[in-house]
């Protein structure tokens, strides 16, 4: 058993999940679920996840669910102690479980505009990543030159 989302009528595993849905979609995509938490619960951004847990499982029908939630199972690569006998991608890394999780249910279908952003992002890490590291070998030049020197290193002397 878990909830339906009041907004949208997503099925939830239970009321933290039910909270967690309704929050991060109201901060991410604003919209109905921002208008509807704020209706029903007008501090909704000061309660715990526990607390607004509870809160909006009161107002959001409960519901079976056929389907067996992924976070309730383990994690992909967990054999379950069953060891049938092949991988579950265990090496993957947690950004790939997450991005494979999403295509499965048909979400993560990527724009060329969201490609072109994500491709954006990766250049401006690298740079910062590259300037961090020349920072680093000249904050050790420094450091080295000092020791030879008898200074501290600071450039206030």
């Amino acid at each position: 058993m878990g909830y339906e989302c009041p907004v949208c009528a997503t099925p939830q595993a239970d009321r933290r999940h039910l909270a967690d849905h309704l929050a991060v979609t109201a901060m991410t995509h604003d919209g109905d679920h921002a208008d509807w938490l704020d209706e029903h619960v007008p501090d909704w951004s000061e309660h715990s996840p526990q607390e607004l847990g509870a809160t909006v499982a009161d107002h959001a029908p409960t519901a079976e669910y056929d389907r067996v939630f992924e976070d309730t199972v383990g994690s992909r690569g967990d054999d379950h102690g069953r060891g049938h006998g092949h991988s579950h991608g265990t090496d993957a890394s947690p950004a790939t479980v997450v991005a494979d999780a999403a295509r499965d249910d048909g979400r993560g279908e990527l724009t060329d505009a969201d490609r072109s952003v994500i491709e954006e992002a990766r250049t401006l890490t690298r740079r910062m990543l590259d300037d961090e590291g020349d920072e680093d070998v000249e904050r050790r030049g420094r450091t080295a030159t000092a020791a030879d020197d008898g200074t501290d290193g600071s450039e206030d002397e």
